[in-house]
Parts: structure tokens; C-alpha cells; sequence
């Protein structure tokens, strides 16, 4: 048995000699519509984008040039095509063939809408990951599925080699995956040591209260996890904001500051002293022992060589002023030491956006400063930039 031709029966109503072209074209697209043929309906909707405009259905190859409001108004057709048909080859499994019609239009919120009602298989994975997270839909749930299809290394190298050339809020969506599957994975894998030595933790515990109530927990030089996973997760997760997830990333760093000291990798300034430092930094996330905290970054910003080993060292403590509330001070300690021949068009944006903070607070102007750096730098593009903001 032959599989009928799902065309066959609009012929007959197409047959009406009192139908316009234009109604044959309304019903072919309603049929391709109803019976799901997405490739056809995008000809038909392009072709009834031309008819309307008093154009032939197919262009010839010989077209005259068309005035420029025609041209807007095809262009515009082309991308309403696109978006429909994008949306039918999602809607029927065809993710890739999908985002190829829907990219033009612009439209991520749209994309990421009609994505959210696919669920990621083994069949579509490698297509989910790549609209999702390699063309930025969806960076958290691209991530996610990174993580919970090829594992937590496959990840961070996924994270060290992608995402963290990616804006902000796209590296925060990727790290709060990983802290978020980091954290649980270790919290299951130290409840169940627990319970295969002692009686269980109770479930209300935290990381931190069961290794903080169990010293014997990493006494024998032992570890849960991938150690050099812990120290990725830890570093990867200073960009997040939330202070639940702060919370999480500092008790990691107590988890790591208990593991044996072969398994203390340094870092890089300010934190070559990994854990202890970390433990710092998200302390004063926290809101504990602030100033002890930030004078321990502010000799590190003032000690470190900024030629031999970068500028991390300033930038974290600028980046912990403006995170503590204390915007006007990150602004003034970020002009006076940024080493000189670093360009101001670096840095200017990074502080402009700090400079914005101090509007809200009385007594503070943080573009005096700011005006005077692209002054002394003779960065007029900066200056006008900052001179904009700080009169809107």
C-alpha cells in the first residue's frame, strides 16, 4: 500500500474559477499549514508576500531593480516566513533545520519559547546544544545539558574554552549550573561516607555543617571528587551574585581548605594561596569580616607585580569594593592604580558601569574621577561616554 499523497485533495478546491491567485495561495498555505509542511509553506508565504506587492509569484532572473519600499516590504515578508517556518520545524522535532529559518530574524526570546517545549534526547542533543548553547538561546539550559549528558570535566573545559569569552550574564548562567551540579554531586557523594561509617547525616545539613561536625570526614588524605573539578568550580563560580550560590561556593572552599596538601593546586594572583584566599572572597561576598577581608585584597592589589603577573590582582580587589557597596572607593583605587599602559578603552566601560551605582547614593559622584582618567589618558571617546551618562 502507497502512502497517499497529502497534496492530492486540495487540487479539486484550487480548480475554482472564481479564485483569485491570491485565494489559491491563502489555501495552499493554510493546507501546508494544516498538514505540517514547513519547507513548502516558507515558498508559499514568500510567494504571497510578492503577489501582494503586485509582483509575480517567482522572481524572474531578469528582475527589474524595485524601489527601496518594496524591497523593505519583501525583506520584512521573508522574515515573517522564516519565523513561521522556523517555528513549525521545532514543533515537529527539527531543531537545527528550525534555528537555520529563525536566525535571521533576530528574535531569541521567540527561539528560546518554542525550545523550552523540546525535551533534549539522545536524538536532537547535538542540535539542542548548539542553538541552545553554542548560538546563546538558552546558555543555562545548554550548559545544564552539557553537563548532565558528558559530565562535570567535558564541562569546565566546555566552560574554559567557550563560554568564558562570552558576556557576563552568559558566564554567570553556565557557572551556576556547575556550582549548582558541583555542589549536590559532592553533598550526595560526602552523606553517603557518612552513612557507611556512622549513622546518616540529617537531611537539613549542609556541606559545610557535615564536614564542620565530622572532622574525620578528609583526615586520612582521601577526597569525594575530582579535586582539580573543586577548584575549577570554585573559581569559575567568584562571577555569581546570588547569595545563596555564594554561600554554596564558600563552602566549598571550606571542603577544599580540609583536603590533603597534594591536592591544594595554587593559583593565580590574588589567589595563589587557593583556598584560604577563595575563602576570603566569598567571606566578604557573605557580608563577614569585610574590612579584614578587603585589606587582605588591597595588599595584594598594591604588592603584586602588574607587569609579571596582570592585573587580576587589582582588578579583584576593585571588582570586591564595587560588590560590597563601596562603588565611589572601587572607581578612585581602579584610576590610580591601572598600570599605564593598559588602554582606557578597557577599563572605562567596566567603571562606567560601576560609576552608575553612585547616582543612587547621596554625596558620591563617581564620573568626576572617571572624566578626569579619560582626560589624563586623552580618550575623548571615553570622556564623551562618560560625560553622556553622567548627565541622562
Amino acid at each position: 500500500m502507497t502512502n497517499q499523497n497529502p497534496n492530492e485533495d486540495i487540487f479539486t478546491s484550487l480548480a475554482d474559477p472564481n479564485s483569485t491567485s491570491a485565494d489559491v495561495l491563502d489555501q495552499i498555505i493554510s493546507h501546508f499549514r494544516e498538514t505540517g509542511q514547513p519547507m513548502e509553506l516558507f515558498e508559499a508565504l514568500k510567494m504571497r508576500t510578492r503577489i501582494r506587492l503586485g509582483l509575480p509569484l517567482i522572481s524572474p532572473e531578469n528582475e527589474v531593480k524595485r524601489a527601496e519600499d518594496i524591497e523593505r516590504q519583501l525583506e520584512q515578508g521573508l522574515l515573517d516566513a522564516c519565523r513561521e517556518t522556523g517555528a513549525m520545524l521545532i514543533q515537529l522535532g527539527r531543531v537545527g533545520e528550525g534555528w537555520m529559518y529563525l536566525r535571521p530574524t533576530g528574535d531569541m526570546i521567540n527561539a528560546k519559547k518554542l525550545l523550552s517545549d523540546v525535551d533534549i534526547s539522545e536524538e536532537n542533543y547535538d542540535d539542542m546544544v548548539q542553538v541552545l548553547l553554542h548560538e546563546g538561546v538558552d546558555i543555562a539550559r545548554g550548559f545544564q545539558a552539557v553537563l548532565d549528558h558528558q559530565g562535570t570535566c567535558n564541562s569546565i573545559t566546555l566552560y574554559d574554552q567557550t563560554i568564558i569569552a562570552r558576556s557576563k550574564e552568559d558566564r554567570a548562567a553556565a557557572a551556576a549550573c556547575l556550582l549548582e551540579h558541583f555542589y549536590a554531586e559532592l553533598c550526595e557523594m560526602v552523606r553517603a561516607d557518612i552513612a557507611n561509617r556512622e549513622a546518616p547525616a540529617a537531611p537539613d545539613e549542609s556541606l559545610y555543617d557535615m564536614i564542620e561536625k565530622r572532622q574525620w570526614i578528609l583526615a586520612d588524605g582521601g577526597y569525594h571528587l575530582d579535586t582539580t573539578h573543586l577548584a575549577s568550580t570554585v573559581k569559575i563560580a567568584s562571577i555569581l551574585e546570588a547569595p545563596e550560590q555564594i554561600r554554596k561556593a564558600w563552602e566549598l572552599t571550606q571542603y577544599g581548605r580540609r583536603l590533603h596538601h597534594q591536592f591544594q593546586y595554587p593559583g593565580d594572583e590574588p589567589f595563589v594561596d587557593f583556598y584560604p584566599a577563595y575563602s576570603t572572597f566569598y567571606s566578604i561576598l557573605m557580608g563577614e569580616n569585610v574590612d579584614a577581608g578587603l585589606t587582605v585584597f588591597q595588599r595584594k592589589a598594591r604588592s603584586v607585580n602588574a607587569p609579571e603577573h596582570g592585573t587580576g590582582a587589582m582588578e579583584t580587589y576593585v571588582d570586591l569594593l564595587d560588590r560590597s557597596g563601596k562603588h565611589q572607593e572601587a572607581i578612585e583605587i581602579a584610576v590610580s592604580m591601572v598600570p599605564q599602559e593598559v588602554p582606557a578603552q578597557r577599563i572605562v566601560p567596566l567603571l562606567l558601569e560601576i560609576a552608575q551605582k553612585t547616582k543612587t547614593i547621596d554625596d558620591q559622584d563617581g564620573f568626576t574621577p572617571l572624566l578626569q582618567y579619560c582626560k589624563d589618558k586623552g580618550d575623548l571617546l571615553g570622556y564623551a561616554a562618560v560625560l553622556d551618562a553622567s548627565r541622562s
